[in-house]
């Protein structure tokens, strides 16, 4: 799911509400990104509480917002839990290299990757390694369960390395808008 890049006003600056000629018509005004803004902090809040936010009615409020939606700006709604709380907080960072690849070994990978539901997070990477996974398990004892029972059969796995997670100093959910 690849959603439109939007223009930036430069290098780590926030996003800007200029007109992308590259996308035509599929453009989003600093209204929107108020909207996006105030959604990523809060995604609950109703429709009416948006609209006071940005200084508009509820009705232009709620078009942009499935407006948004539609064009795959808002991808979609979650609720942050608490990986700990749920016997979920030992974070694996699982590098994978491939002995080869294809586009067929590649669409197989992410396939078998999206089945494996204690890997919240994966990505294709470039330099020495082809993969980078994310991986909340229980315990070392459940991570190592995971590496020789299903990671370590993925076809064509040439060799991984795990980095494990002693503390979590930053994780945001959102985008700079």
């Amino acid at each position: 799911m690849n959603s439109p890049s939007l223009p930036l006003e430069g290098p780590n600056e926030p996003l800007s509400a200029k007109t992308d000629k590259r996308r035509g018509s599929d453009t989003i005004d600093a209204t929107d990104l108020a909207i996006l803004r105030a959604l990523q902090q809060d995604a609950r809040l109703t429709v009416k509480e948006v609209a006071a936010r940005v200084n508009l009615s509820t009705t232009p409020v709620f078009e942009r917002i499935k407006r948004l939606e539609q064009r795959g700006y808002i991808k979609g709604y979650v609720a942050v839990v608490d990986a700990e709380k749920l016997g979920r907080g030992f974070s694996v960072f699982c590098s994978i290299k491939m002995s080869r690849i294809s586009a067929d070994i590649a669409q197989q990978f992410a396939e078998t990757v999206r089945d494996i539901p204690e890997v919240t997070e994966c990505y294709n990477i470039s330099g020495g390694y082809d993969y980078l996974l994310k991986i909340q398990v229980g315990d070392m004892k459940r991570y190592r369960e995971l590496v020789l029972g299903v990671i370590g059969q993925i076809e064509h796995l040439a060799s991984l390395e795990s980095t494990f997670v002693m503390d979590e100093l930053k994780h945001s959910y959102g985008i700079v808008v």
